[in-house]
């Protein structure tokens, strides 16, 4: 009897099981019919309309690649390197000559060695204009002997000449003769982008032809990495590698917004990639085409941005304008009347919070003309009348430049004074002592270091900082100059090279 209890409580537990399966299944199925029809079930998602916007997406991603990348080119530079070497053994000859080639002033053969060498490079650009015209990043085509571009599905490179550079922007335009007309790209409005809105880069990274990557512009206005003067980068995750620089970076409707121009190296952080604003260089195209170059307003002030310790100590309510740390003799700026320590807040209708605005307005001002300059001077706000003036030749800016600092060749030297005599315990005052090298300079490479003494030049004697000057003055930029320096209680000669092609 128990036992057909037992089987029949077992019977009734599967019956209900059974029951809350049935019960589940119907359930899901009725919100399965919610989102597809049961009569749709085996068809494609594109047949049941599951995912519209998804595949729209992907078919504009598709069609962006395909309008851009006919325009998109492959840009491969070459170059011809000095490369330089030490022999130890000098050349196999020197094993049989006679001792008396050397006592009659024959000369011995240099152990230093050089050959020359084709060094090949690559990068990308892209045609603005149906005559040929390409843009691309100055750094992929500077210093180059020659430089040739390959389109999409053309077998036949075509040679391109430069038109014109600008290494403040690292900008360049190239021009081709060929085919007419070549496919070309919309320039956008990288003013009106937003942090978050699809980015597609495409290029030859690795020498992969139109290759295409897609992201996010994932931040704007980034700055503070030494690579141009005028930094405003675009920051995006769109795989950027080497061979992409001078690409374009085009927004989901195929217009460019910036051009690739350089990465986070990939053992430090991955997927952050950098562009130029297109914006930045629609004035600078303008110019290179016309001209072959950029002229720029140029004020000739050392500026700096204020922080909050800054501000304060200067008087100021809050952190917001431009310090001048320093004025270069008969420039725009001292003619003008501006001071060090002054504040820059406006330049004509424009307000300055930053550095970078400033550079920017002042460098977009045409030279010779007249403008208001709102500075705040001892906690008072007042207005000069400036004459914009032309910015110099970058080599003629950093000659300035280091005459203002009193530097030559990468050397900075100070006059001998009686606190300087005790520290490196000199006897005589006589001459000048380096206060500074700049790494990599001339002087670095002739191996002088802080503490020298320098006693002469070109074998005129220097007493004092007044002689120093005076000589150098002198000394033409090519010329290499001998210098007799003196270290502790030793003086030896060296080399000071001058300026080389």
């Amino acid at each position: 009897m128990e036992k057909k209890r037992m089987l029949k409580k077992s019977v009734l537990t599967i019956i209900f099981i059974a029951g809350l399966i049935a019960a589940f299944n119907l359930s899901a199925k009725s919100k399965l019919r919610e989102i597809v029809p049961l009569k749709n079930v085996g068809l494609s998602a594109d047949e049941i309309g599951v995912g519209k916007e998804l595949f729209s997406l992907q078919e504009s991603f598709v069609n962006v690649a395909k309008s851009i990348k006919p325009a998109v080119v492959q840009i491969t530079t070459e170059k011809t390197v000095t490369l330089r070497y030490w022999d130890p053994f000098g050349n196999f000859e020197e094993f049989f000559r006679s001792p008396f080639e050397d006592f009659f002033g024959q000369q011995r053969p240099e152990k230093r060695k050089e050959f020359k060498q084709k060094q090949k490079g690559l990068g990308s650009g892209f045609i603005i204009d149906p005559k040929g015209y390409i843009l691309t990043n100055n750094h992929v085509v500077e210093g180059v002997d020659k430089i040739m571009v390959k389109l999409l599905g053309k077998k036949k490179e075509l040679k391109a000449k430069v038109v014109g550079t600008d290494r403040r922007t690292d900008l360049a335009l190239l021009k081709v003769k060929g085919i007419k007309p070549f496919p070309s790209i919309k320039l956008g409005d990288s003013d009106n982008i937003r942090v978050g809105e699809w980015a597609i880069a495409i290029g030859n990274p690795f020498g992969l032809e139109e290759t295409v990557t897609v992201g996010v512009i994932s931040a704007k206005g980034r700055r503070g990495f030494g690579i141009g003067q005028y930094e405003d980068f675009i920051q995006t995750d769109a795989s950027i590698n080497p061979g992409n620089s001078g690409g374009p970076l085009v927004n989901i409707k195929g217009e460019v917004i910036g051009i690739n121009t350089f990465i986070i190296a990939p053992s430090v952080a991955s997927g952050i990639g950098f562009a130029i604003p297109i914006n930045m260089t629609k004035n600078v195209l303008v110019q290179l085409r016309e001209k072959g170059k950029v002229v720029r307003g140029w004020l000739g002030i050392i500026i700096q941005p204020l922080s909050e310790e800054l501000a304060k100590s200067f008087g100021l309510k809050k952190a917001e304008g431009v310090l001048i740390g320093d004025v270069m003799k008969n420039s725009p700026a001292e003619k003008g009347g501006l001071k060090r320590g002054d504040v820059i807040i406006q330049l004509e209708k424009k307000v300055v919070r930053e550095p970078l605005e400033l550079q920017t307005a002042v460098a977009d001002t045409s030279p010779g003309r007249i403008v208001s300059v709102k500075i705040i001077r001892e906690k008072k706000e007042t207005v000069l009348k400036i004459k914009i003036g032309e910015m110099p030749a970058e080599k003629e800016l950093i000659a300035e430049e280091e005459k203002e600092r009193g530097s030559w060749r990468g050397l900075k030297v100070e006059a001998i004074t009686e606190d300087l005599m005790k520290m490196f315990k000199m006897r005589a005052r006589e001459g000048v002592i380096v206060s500074n090298v700049e790494p990599g300079s001339q002087a670095d490479e002739a191996g002088i270091r802080r503490g020298v003494i320098i006693k002469q030049i070109n074998r005129e004697k220097i007493e004092n900082i007044t002689d120093y000057h005076n000589i150098i003055k002198g000394i033409k930029k090519r010329r290499d100059a001998i210098l007799l320096v003196q270290e502790g209680r030793y003086t030896r000669f060296v080399i000071l090279k001058g300026e080389r092609d």
